[in-house]
């Protein structure tokens, strides 16, 4: 009798030590809210080229909304925030399509993306599963450097809806970044705008443009005003490259190229 006491109160004790150790492990979708980098794929380190940043995802816990980088393009999604814990399908995620180098790196994270079915906690990390239950993808919090403040100052429009601004203007289309009060003024290629800009804290790219007061004056040709005044009101996330600002649209659709 004695040793089957003792027994059961054994199996009890690991039991309930396994109990509090998954109960530890078990993450929650605010566990993966922000931003994330990539550095671990199918039990591989990512090893970077010189000067080259981490892939990294972001998730926003409370719309849903899953946005990041796959080593040169930009990918886009959503995920079911009321999912059971621990569990995550980002379904197929959108990605735009430049031709980089180097696209190695860019092939082995939206393949290994596609596999994800759950995520769990690894430390201080956070694991993105298998249906498995093992790990594809490991992600570390994401050193954040403001990028707004790159946005300083005043940037041609080169670029609209896909086609490029003529260069031959009498007024040429600008933007004019006033990042400590997040106001923005320019030329929409005919009138005088001006503005604000909206960003979020918890995502880094994020960036929009309520709509802006505009000078009255008639032009001869107020079509690419019209495309541009437009264009500001879909954009959504924005992105920097060298000397280069892109500004996207809701499904990661390019509508406006600033240029210094």
């Amino acid at each position: 009798m004695k040793r089957t006491f003792f027994t059961i109160c054994v199996v009890c004790a690991i039991a309930s030590l396994s109990s509090c150790r998954s109960a530890k492990e078990v993450a929650t979708v605010s566990d993966i809210n922000g931003e994330w980098s990539i550095v671990e794929i199918n039990g591989s380190e990512v090893v970077l080229s010189e000067g080259q940043e981490y892939p990294f995802i972001g998730f926003e816990s409370t719309t849903g909304k899953v946005y990041g980088n796959s080593g040169c393009n930009r990918i886009m999604g959503s995920f079911d925030t009321n999912a059971k814990p621990g569990s995550l399908d980002m379904g197929a995620l959108a990605s735009t399509r430049m031709m980089c180098p180097n696209m190695t790196l860019e092939n082995n994270v939206l393949n290994a993306l596609k596999n994800v079915k759950g995520y769990k906690k690894m430390g201080e990390n956070i694991a993105l599963t298998n249906s498995s239950n093992r790990p594809v993808v490991i992600l570390t919090h994401k050193i954040v450097v403001s990028k707004t403040a790159s946005l300083e100052g005043e940037w041609k429009i080169v670029e609209v809806n896909g086609e490029a601004v003529p260069s031959d203007l009498e007024k040429k289309p600008f933007l004019n970044f006033d990042v400590n009060k997040k106001r923005v003024h320019g030329n929409a290629g005919c009138n005088m705008i001006n503005g604000v800009f909206m960003t979020k804290e918890d995502n880094q790219t994020a960036i929009s443009f309520p709509p802006m007061a505009a000078t009255m004056m008639a032009c001869p040709d107020m079509t690419l005003e019209k495309k541009i005044l437009k264009a500001l009101t879909e954009v959504k996330t924005f992105d920097l490259n060298n000397k280069s600002v892109g500004l996207y649209s809701e499904n990661g659709t390019l509508v406006l190229k600033l240029a210094k």
